[in-house]
């Protein structure tokens, strides 16, 4: 496995555990130095290779990508399985004419908003085996490039249910958090769990592609209507560019002043933030499944945007879908989550979103669905 990122990917520890019980070697090469998925990886006895290929599109660009195919071919992997775009890049051009099947994982659709990523796009799969795509939504979209369906079947990354569960932060969870940042215990606690991600050229330039700035605008109107509802942020910047850009917001917004929204940076465990909200936001201009499905995990019902896979995440009962980038349309979900949060309905839509969650994404399932693909990519190299 390859990935581009040593801070996160986190999801894919279930692939590679399921591939390994199931008696395959596993090695994954990430970016060099100490990050929590390679310390995690070396504490499960997992083998972790540094990439010598740094997956920029820098000066040493042909350099990197000689060095990153010398070592695929001294490896002699069956299966090569790629995530995140930049990676599948990498991987593609690397490999060019090596006796190794691909296996591209889509973690997220958004790259695919981009025309000029999408005209890349349309020759680059062909390189690949499969493309498996984490939503319905990112399947769609390679099927408009030519992808025909044996070649972009549906996998998700999914969620660990049983950790993620509302019993799993115990029962005094949430009145523990509201009292460490300062929430009134009886507000109505929305929250949004996300990364700060700079504008980026290519895609929806101008806004970041979470719909921080929907959601900001929209609390405005929403918290004069409802003195006693409470927003926490969970998320700094990712990069430098998207910490200037957080804060950028945080001044456009006054968020600083405002008594109703909490802006968290970083957190060592999301759980105790959904486990002390009521309702869960991700007003994304285009993601995969997200946070949604961890919140529904949580027990925690989620207002979603029509954009990439996030209604995939949630049923008619379990939360609401609206028109991304729409103030307005946001403001009258939550609105309704409110008046289900008064009448006590709200409760009910959690226990429902947490069984939509354990049907449909539960990690292992997920991970072995993943396996089964890449066994049947390698027995046709075979």
């Amino acid at each position: 496995m390859l990935v581009k990122t040593n801070a996160g990917g986190m999801w894919l520890l279930p692939q590679v555990e399921e591939l390994r019980h199931r008696g395959h070697e596993v090695a994954v090469v990430l970016p060099p130095g100490s990050g929590q998925l390679s310390d995690e990886l070396e504490r499960r006895g997992i083998e972790v290779l540094a990439s010598p290929y740094d997956f920029t599109m820098g000066r040493y660009l042909p350099i990197g990508l000689l060095r990153l195919r010398a070592l695929l071919r001294r490896l002699r992997p069956d299966v090569v399985q790629y995530h995140l775009i930049a990676s599948a890049y990498a991987v593609r051009l690397a490999t060019l004419g090596l006796p190794v099947r691909r296996v591209h994982m889509v973690a997220g659709p958004a790259y695919l908003e981009s025309r000029l990523v999408r005209s890349v796009e349309r020759m680059m799969w062909r390189l690949d085996d499969v493309v498996i795509c984490s939503c319905r939504y990112a399947s769609v979209r390679y099927g408009e490039l030519g992808c025909p369906p044996q070649r972009r079947p549906v996998a998700v990354y999914g969620v660990d249910t049983d950790a993620f569960s509302p019993d799993a932060t115990g029962p005094d969870q949430r009145a523990k958090l509201r009292a460490e940042l300062g929430i009134d215990q009886a507000a109505f606690l929305a929250v949004m769990v996300s990364h700060v991600y700079p504008p980026m050229r290519l895609v929806r330039s101008g806004r970041g592609v979470k719909g921080h700035e929907v959601l900001l605008a929209a609390w405005r109107t929403f918290r004069r209507r409802h003195p006693d509802a409470h927003l926490l942020l969970v998320g700094g910047g990712w990069t430098a560019a998207g910490e200037d850009y957080r804060r950028r917001l945080s001044d456009q917004f006054g968020v600083a002043g405002d008594p109703g929204v909490t802006w968290v940076e970083s957190v060592p465990d999301v759980r105790p933030c959904y486990a002390a909200a009521d309702i869960s936001v991700s007003p994304s201009l285009c993601d995969g499944p997200g946070s949604a499905v961890e919140a529904g995990s949580m027990g925690v019902p989620s207002i979603v945007s029509a954009a990439g896979g996030l209604p995939e995440a949630i049923t008619e009962r379990s939360g609401w879908v609206v028109p991304p980038a729409d103030p307005v349309a946001l403001l009258g979900a939550l609105d309704a989550a409110y008046q289900g949060w008064v009448t006590g309905t709200l409760t009910l839509r959690g226990r429902l979103a947490r069984r939509h969650v354990r049907a449909s994404f539960d990690d292992l399932r997920a991970a072995a669905e993943v396996a089964d693909i890449v066994e049947d990519v390698a027995a046709h190299r075979r």
